[in-house]
């Protein structure tokens, strides 16, 4: 049972962690932004992050995954981070959450 808290625990850290990331264009963390499409977790504590990006030219296109890795990295627990970008489905604003949205004057 404690295993499972532990792991509990840890998604919520990367959750967290991909909340104080922002994308530099827009005053919005990524993971409000809906750039992060899933975080799964294995039993040996490797993440694996898909994302996207507002548009393939986006400007921080080569460094945003790069960020991304290195602060998921060092979560204590983690033993490896891979960042996968993705643009199926090609990013929109409807996948931004109400709080987005509301701080972007969309609502």
């Amino acid at each position: 049972m404690e295993e499972f808290k532990d792991e509990i625990n840890l998604g919520e850290n990367v959750v967290k962690t991909l909340k104080g990331i922002y994308d530099p264009e827009i005053p919005v963390d990524i993971y409000e932004l809906g750039l992060i499409y899933d975080v799964m977790i294995n039993e040996d504590n490797e993440v694996k992050v898909l994302m996207t990006l507002t548009s393939p030219n986006c400007p921080v296109a080569e460094t945003l995954p790069r960020e991304v890795e290195e602060k998921i990295q060092k979560i204590d627990t983690v033993k490896s981070c891979e960042v996968e970008i993705t643009f199926d489905p090609p990013w929109s604003k409807d996948l931004m959450s109400e709080e987005a949205k509301l701080e972007l004057g969309m609502l």
